[in-house]
């Protein structure tokens, strides 16, 4: 039997995993900061809350999708936070990216009110959150990630559950120093291609299919050459994942160069005022120190 879904948090890819739950029939209550993006979705028959306490009221399962870890911090634990209108035996799933550290305090406040917690953080950008396919990868216990499967299937295709709480957290930081690490190769592969008077676009098609090929290849690679600069994720929400990656590699006494150069390549782009470009944007940081432009 279907519980009753509570979502916090509709920016670029609440929007679609939202849409996806309700798509498949589930009874959805809805809160954002920003209430003209409630609107579509309540006349697509969800329910409007007042606040995350007030989302947490009206459900069993409360999932939360905001942008950092004061985000989620606020959401659920202050003034009018999710915690307030949690009953025992509730669950709360965290699909945000953010701090291990501060996710395990999080599961930790909410076992003294009875309730659960799993963190689920996701990958695929805004196409993966819009078609129901995205890379979820879940820390908590196993019993409430079966509770909660049927929600992950409809926002996500592939599922992992991870290990314990926290663990959903390190596995996505793991995922973005490929993300980022990928790109840059895919900038200098790009950025060399065009400075040896190839065409991009058969370029690709060559290399593509091989051991060179990626996701990032496939779906940023074409837009970087057409210079579509649009958000699936935008570089300044890398931004923030990039300084919980490198502040959870210094704990743990990891050198990670490959990340730490695009993190100040990034920067490099956020004092252009380009922080709101999609992460792939970061080929135009290797453009600005080539005096050269990538484009079909």
């Amino acid at each position: 039997m279907s519980e009753r879904i509570g979502f916090i948090g509709l920016g670029i890819m609440g929007q679609g995993m939202v849409n996806n739950l309700i798509k498949a029939g589930h009874a959805v209550s809805i809160w954002n900061r920003t209430r003209s993006r409630m609107e579509r979705f309540i006349e697509a028959g969800a329910n409007p809350c007042t606040s995350p306490a007030d989302v947490a009221a009206h459900s069993e399962i409360v999932i939360t999708c905001v942008s950092d870890t004061a985000d989620v911090e606020e959401v659920i634990l202050r003034e009018n936070g999710a915690i307030y209108g949690i009953e025992s035996g509730n669950l709360v799933i965290d699909m945000s990216t953010i701090s291990p550290q501060m996710t395990r305090y999080i599961a930790g406040a909410l076992a003294q009110k009875g309730a659960h917690m799993l963190d689920a953080p996701i990958s695929g950008g805004s196409e993966g959150a819009a078609n129901g396919t995205l890379s979820i990868m879940v820390g908590g216990s196993a019993f409430q990630v079966e509770r909660a499967m049927p929600y992950f299937e409809a926002m996500g295709k592939t599922i992992t559950h991870v290990g314990e709480i926290g663990a959903g957290q390190t596995v996505k930081l793991v995922n973005q120093i490929l993300v980022v690490v990928t790109m840059l190769g895919v900038s200098e592969a790009l950025l060399f291609a065009q400075a040896g008077g190839l065409d991009l676009e058969k370029t690709l098609t060559a290399v593509s299919g091989g051991a060179a090929g990626s996701w990032m290849l496939n779906n940023r690679g074409p837009q970087v050459i057409e210079r579509d600069w649009q958000p699936g994720f935008t570089i300044d929400l890398q931004q923030k994942d990039l300084r919980l990656v490198l502040e959870a590699a210094d704990q743990l006494g990891v050198p990670l160069l490959g990340t730490s150069t695009v993190f100040n390549l990034y920067r490099s782009l956020q004092n252009q005022g380009l922080g709101a470009d999609g992460n792939h944007a970061l080929a135009k940081a290797l453009e600005n120190l080539a005096g050269i432009k990538i484009h079909a």
